[in-house]
């Protein structure tokens, strides 16, 4: 298996990290439970955290491929020089 089917496969899913970033911000925000209301506050917290892991999803898709192809460039470069 190759390094980048290996990082897409380990690489979390949009929804795990949505749900994991509303575990975190609702435990955050427990107190203004009481305040806000259990659904008002759910609502607000579901939408901050889709903006949260698009954001993070973009960051990481920009990482991967930015490796990648730093990889190949340097792959075509041994190539070269070896025909050399």
């Amino acid at each position: 298996m190759s390094q980048q089917e290996t990082e897409t496969a380990a690489s979390p899913t949009k929804k795990q990290v949505r749900k994991e970033i509303v575990e975190k911000i609702t435990g955050a925000l427990a107190d203004y439970k009481q305040e806000l209301g259990e659904k008002k506050l759910a609502t607000h917290v579901k939408n901050v955290s889709k903006l949260i892991s698009r954001d993070l999803l973009k960051i990481s898709k920009k990482k991967r491929s930015k490796n990648g192809a730093v990889k190949k460039t340097r792959q075509k470069a041994a190539k070269v020089k070896a025909k050399k």
